[in-house]
């Protein structure tokens, strides 16, 4: 039996649209953005991950990036295995000979049926022998230590890159969800559209994310504020470079929109609660995963609009793969996890 498991190979995969993450024997082997670069001249695959990244924006003609995934699905499917392919590769002298494959991925639970089927063609392509698929809000309740077979209602929030999963979890399933394709990469682009309007600034994506990151807020007063932060960009009347320093009560002001959709989203989901398990939730309260659980003053704002206390996940960003790793060792028991069978 000992000698079989050496020859098998199992992988958790939390395919993000922001970043992947993989577990292999427990603990995480690779955490790399969701990004592959490629020659446009040959088609060649020349990096993956943070590499990939670094060229992002800042390539010449022969060279092209590309985000494969958007709005937590597969867009570029050749980018796509290009991308799960290299990522394998780096879990390096890990990668057995022989193996027999393995996977568990997770995707949002609004997927369409033909998506899934990529996902699947996706796996093949690497050679994974078993793949199973789960939910990402599944996953991320799992991640952070819930049980979900209970029949006690639980919902989570994952706000990922590409979408927000809203769930209530009870008994194995997801009862009433809301996915919404407004997530990390939709606050990202608010930012980049309110520098040009406001100050006639130009800045790229990596910019907009650094600006997000250190002064992102969803509410215009906190606290503790972090400091102004200092942005270079391109002036759109001179073409020249300039810097200017960005507070996080503008940067409130200009996602304000986007938060508002995953409020309202969250409130929909609600609605759609039967009682019994309203009853937990109010117990409970609500549990925010993902990148987006990071944004200063997110849960405040929405513990002010639900009036349920929410709590953020110890490692919001590592939740969701956590929970696709327990999935992983568990594929028997669990009876949520979507095999092969199960997409028609």
């Amino acid at each position: 039996m000992k000698l079989f498991s050496f020859f098998k190979q199992e992988l958790a995969i939390d395919l993000g649209t922001a970043n992947t993450l993989i577990i292999q024997d427990g603990e995480i082997v690779v955490d790399e953005p969701s990004i592959v670069a490629i020659n446009r001249k040959t088609g060649e695959t020349i990096a993956v991950g943070r590499k990939a990244m670094q060229m992002h924006e800042k390539t010449h003609e022969d060279i092209k990036t590309i985000r494969p995934l958007k709005d937590g699905v597969i867009a570029d499917f050749q980018a796509a295995e290009s991308m799960i392919e290299g990522l394998i590769r780096m879990i390096g002298s890990r990668r057995r000979f022989f193996t027999h494959l393995k996977m568990v991925i997770c995707i949002p639970s609004g997927i369409t049926e033909v998506e899934k089927r990529a996902v699947f063609d996706s796996a093949d392509h690497v050679d994974s022998k078993e793949t199973y698929l789960i939910h990402e809000p599944m996953a991320a309740a799992l991640g952070i230590g819930l049980d979900v077979e209970e029949p006690m209602g639980n919902m989570i929030i994952d706000i990922g890159g590409g979408t927000t999963e809203i769930a209530v979890i009870a008994l194995s399933g997801i009862v009433s969800d809301q996915s919404i394709r407004t997530a990390g990469d939709e606050l990202t682009s608010d930012i980049v559209s309110y520098m040009k309007r406001q100050h006639n600034i130009l800045i790229g994506e990596r910019t907009a994310e650094q600006i997000k990151i250190h002064v992102g807020s969803a509410l215009h007063k906190l606290e503790n504020g972090p400091e102004d932060f200092p942005v270079n960009g391109r002036d759109l009347m001179t073409g020249i470079p300039k810097q200017i320093k960005i507070s996080y009560s503008e940067v409130a002001h200009a996602i304000d929109k986007s938060v508002s959709k995953i409020e309202d989203a969250v409130l929909k989901a609600l609605e759609a609660t039967p009682p019994e398990l309203a009853s937990d939730i109010y117990r409970t309260g609500l549990y925010l995963t993902g990148g987006g659980a990071l944004l200063r003053g997110l849960d405040t704002r929405l513990a002010a609009k639900t009036k349920l206390p929410v709590h953020i996940a110890e490692d919001p960003l590592r939740a969701v793969v956590r929970g696709t790793g327990i999935a992983l060792k568990n594929t028997d028991r669990f009876s949520f996890l979507i095999g092969r069978d199960s997409v028609k």
